[in-house]
């Protein structure tokens, strides 16, 4: 039975501690172990940003009814364009609020990746690696969390909100770095509290219990997976007794301003995000899936656009009245963007070739489009921009840099970018 136990998978490892949580602490506040359902010497340009929003539209987001629209092709449909803030710049009709807002923004228009397909390509955005059966890489907020630290440890570095269960994590770094998940940004932190009928003293008692069997088991079981275990209790623990833990009940926020974000999950997880820079999270996934259009494409956007539109133009204007845009860099991204040609179902195919994404924030250029794709949005025309670029962009803005490695158990090296070069123009 226990040799089986030293070749736990993530999943697996996870599980198995949320369970002996549940069971043995009387406390399910463990998903912090994993899914739900649900010093560098000179620092080249970027580096100024403290932590990350990162925004992540999984399914494949349209450039052409987004952020690169080509009014009078053909391959434009009946989205429109309008303009910003920006002399220049236009945006799709279906962000009113972020056109007002793009003196505060950059777009890539430039954008390329060599995956196609929905896993690979949300793998690749995440890790700037492409899957392989002998690795798991790990994700940008991973490499957040490990390289930078953190800054108050009451609270998890890296947390993913309305994330999936096929998100990379750690990868092959220690669990520690693992994201915490939120299902449910209304519904906050679960269980959180002692289960009813558990005293603290009962609760006392049996982290007692379980530090003795925990040491034990460590001493005839001495791996990092398990001593891994040990840590996070102790931070869930920590977390769960500590003020910061009120970070997570955006209840405590006024009912105006939470509606200024909307009222589905990617606001309101947006404005969760907000809650936990402020506690000084250092790394913030917030997703919004819904975006492979393959059937009905300009129906959907009418009805996510503005759900985005609604959301970052609230998230940015609150940064910037709290100060933390000028220390946070926002990113707005997905796997792929979306074919110029409407199919039959009035959709949009995979389209791998060109895509647009939004940056802004601490050190990164303000009202500015980078490169261009070609007068049908079907190619990129001038500066390419591909994933592990744009990550590579990220991760310098936050002061790791692109030559920084780190290796895995088996002595392979590994970059935050793989082999992405920082898009400098981007930054101020």
């Amino acid at each position: 039975m226990f040799e089986k136990m030293t070749h736990f998978d993530e999943i697996d490892r996870r599980a198995f501690a949320a369970h002996m949580a549940k069971a043995c602490l009387g406390v399910g506040m463990l998903p912090l172990l994993g899914t739900e359902t649900q010093a560098f010497g000179q620092q080249p340009k970027g580096g100024k940003a403290k932590n990350a929003i990162y925004l992540f539209m999984s399914g494949g987001m349209t450039h052409l009814d987004t952020f690169d629209p080509k009014p009078g092709a053909e391959t434009q449909g009946p989205t429109k364009a309008i303009n910003t803030s920006v002399n220049g710049i236009r945006l799709s009709e279906h962000f009113p609020k972020l056109a007002e807002r793009m003196n505060k923004l950059s777009i890539v228009r430039s954008m390329t990746t060599n995956q196609g397909a929905h896993a690979q390509g949300r793998y690749l955005a995440h890790t700037s690696y492409a899957p392989r059966a002998t690795i798991r890489h790990a994700a940008m907020g991973a490499w957040v969390a490990k390289v930078k630290g953190q800054i108050n440890t009451n609270v998890p570095a890296n947390v993913v909100i309305n994330g999936g269960s096929d998100h990379p994590g750690a990868g092959f770094m220690d669990l520690k770095y693992a994201p915490l998940p939120i299902g449910n940004p209304t519904a906050g932190l679960q269980n959180s509290k002692l289960l009813g009928g558990v005293t603290e003293d009962d609760f006392n008692r049996r982290l007692n219990l379980v530090a003795k069997f925990g040491n034990q088991f460590l001493s005839r079981y001495p791996f990092k997976e398990v001593e891994g275990y040990g840590a996070m209790y102790a931070e869930a623990i920590r977390l769960m007794r500590s003020d910061d833990v009120k970070a997570f009940d955006i209840t405590q926020e006024e009912s105006k301003l939470r509606d200024t974000y909307g009222s589905g999950n990617f606001g309101q997880g947006c404005l969760l995000a907000r809650r936990l820079l402020e506690r000084d999270v250092r790394f913030v996934e917030v997703q919004l899936g819904g975006w492979d259009t393959h059937v009905d494409n300009f129906d959907t956007l009418a009805e996510k656009g503005p759900e985005v539109d609604t959301a970052v133009a609230a998230l940015l204007d609150d940064l910037d009245r709290t100060g933390l845009l000028d220390e946070t860099i926002v990113v707005l991204t997905s796997e792929f963007g979306r074919s110029p040609k409407i199919n039959e179902r009035v959709g949009r195919d995979h389209h791998p070739a060109a895509y647009s994404s939004l940056i802004a924030g601490a050190g990164i250029k303000a009202g500015y489009a980078h490169g261009a794709s070609d007068e049908r949005g079907h190619y990129v025309d001038d500066d390419e921009v591909t994933v592990e670029d744009f990550n590579a962009t990220i991760g310098q803005a936050l002061g790791i840099p692109t030559d920084h490695v780190e290796y895995s158990s088996s002595k392979r090296p590994f970059k935050i970018a793989n082999d992405g070069t920082p898009v400098n123009a981007l930054y101020s």
